[in-house]
């Protein structure tokens, strides 16, 4: 069993940046993809970035270039860089931890607002 906990949202204005925390609870966090996904009101939840357990990263083509997925093994932690924002960035981000097999878990999101 995992628990994830995300930190780092808030309010932003447009072009500014965010960094995105998922703390995991539990053992063996290394052989865990992770990913952040959001979900903005009335659409369906998105595939935002994953991190492979080797750490090869994958991004939506809305994000690339802007966002940046990391992870610290160490700590047990997945981060998300997220660099000149705009208002349709705006969601909630929630983490998710895929283990080998299984469905995985998710945590309870963070909301992130960009707006002037």
């Amino acid at each position: 069993q995992v628990q994830l906990v995300e930190s780092g949202g808030g309010l932003v204005q447009p072009g500014g940046s965010l960094r995105l925390s998922c703390a995991a609870s539990g053992s063996f966090f290394s052989i865990y993809a992770m990913e952040w996904y959001r979900q903005a009101p009335g659409k369906q939840r998105e595939l935002v970035a994953g991190i492979s357990r080797g750490g090869s990263t994958n991004y939506a083509d809305s994000v690339r270039g802007r966002f940046t997925i990391s992870r610290d093994n160490a700590k047990n932690t997945v981060y998300l860089q997220m660099n000149s924002l705009k208002p349709e960035d705006t969601a909630v981000y929630y983490c998710k931890a895929i283990p080998p097999l299984g469905a995985g878990y998710w945590g309870q999101g963070t909301q992130v607002t960009v707006s002037s």
